[in-house]
């Protein structure tokens, strides 16, 4: 039976706060490590597994670039991205699929719209349809398409498990988080995710976002460059306002969410955070986690609050602000 994160694992991470009254509550978990990877904060069972979604992103990109993927700037930004699909964003993936001989046929994501609402409008007025190169996932898929035809593995069933692409990247994930794959699911997009505990993925973000691409271990090059490319173009990693694109541009962090609730975090000195709210909701996690990274030295207070001003965390009432999104005071 795996051991998964349950309500008795966890505690108290954000509450909403309407007119002095507190409305909801988002427990979870989280775990920071220190800029030397050690563990400086625990809140509930980090132990637990969780599936990472797409904050499992940065390790599939790393794995498609050892397999030979050739990319760069906004192509190597893009392949760890969970995009809003404007044009922009539309545009570096179908470039990544020409430059690899490829089109959009070959994705194996589903055909979506743009979660941006007005390029979403454009294309409705100029009745346009959902396609896969809009969906946000886009930009893994085609990291992956260009590793399989840098090496010679078949593009046709490139989301199977069993692919040498998806053991390829299975054995990256199990290195940078030092843990086996305990178990596999199928993500939103069709490709494979794999379930590991928060302070398994905590670790491989730490690796990955202290790494140099400077150093002589190609792992370490490789992660190094994809960290540098995020934060010259974080405008790829989700999109303009949205909450990794705020956190990266105003504090300089490596910031990558998952779906069902999942952040990870890594501030400039290598301070790390990963956490999961229980509940699958993403509008505090972005905040939540600047803080404890904050609370362990790796963000100054006014950093935290600069974030806090540029994100959506304010609650309305009758036109005017009457509550706040905040961490739970506990944590």
């Amino acid at each position: 039976m795996l051991e998964t994160l349950t309500v008795q694992d966890s505690v108290e991470l954000a509450v909403v706060e309407r007119s002095g009254f507190i409305e909801s509550r988002h427990a979870g978990a989280a775990v920071v490590l220190s800029s030397e990877g050690e563990i400086v904060a625990r809140h509930g069972n980090t132990d637990a597994l969780i599936l990472p979604r797409s904050s499992l992103k940065p390790l599939q990109a790393i794995a498609c670039i050892t397999a030979g993927a050739v990319l760069e700037g906004e192509q190597l930004a893009i392949s760890t991205a969970s995009h809003v699909g404007t044009d922009r964003h539309a545009a570096v993936v179908r470039d990544i699929l020409t430059e690899g001989g490829l089109t959009e046929d070959a994705l194996g994501c589903p055909a979506s719209w743009p979660s941006d609402s007005s390029t979403r409008d454009d294309l409705v007025r100029e009745h346009g349809e959902p396609s896969r190169v809009r969906m946000n996932c886009s930009g893994k898929h085609a990291a992956m398409l260009r590793a399989c035809v840098a090496t010679g593995w078949p593009t046709d069933g490139y989301l199977d498990p069993a692919h040498p692409l998806q053991a390829h990247i299975r054995e990256v994930v199990e290195r940078l988080t030092g843990e086996k794959v305990a178990h596999t699911a199928i993500d939103g997009c069709g490709a494979p995710v794999f379930a590991m505990t928060l302070t398994g993925l905590a670790r491989a973000l730490h690796r990955v976002g202290t790494a140099s691409d400077r150093s002589p271990f190609a792992l370490h090059r490789v992660a190094g460059s994809l960290v540098r490319a995020v934060r010259e173009h974080p405008w790829t990693i989700e999109g303009p306002g949205r909450p990794d694109t705020v956190a990266i541009e105003k504090l300089g962090v490596f910031a990558k969410h998952g779906a069902e609730g999942v952040m990870v975090m890594v501030a400039p000195n290598g301070t790390t955070v990963a956490l999961k709210m229980l509940d699958g909701a993403t509008r505090a996690s972005t905040i939540v986690a600047a803080t404890l990274l904050a609370r362990a030295g790796g963000l100054s207070d006014s950093d935290v609050s600069a974030l806090r001003e540029a994100l959506p965390l304010t609650i309305s009432g009758g036109g005017a602000e009457v509550g706040v999104i905040r961490p739970a005071t506990g944590i």
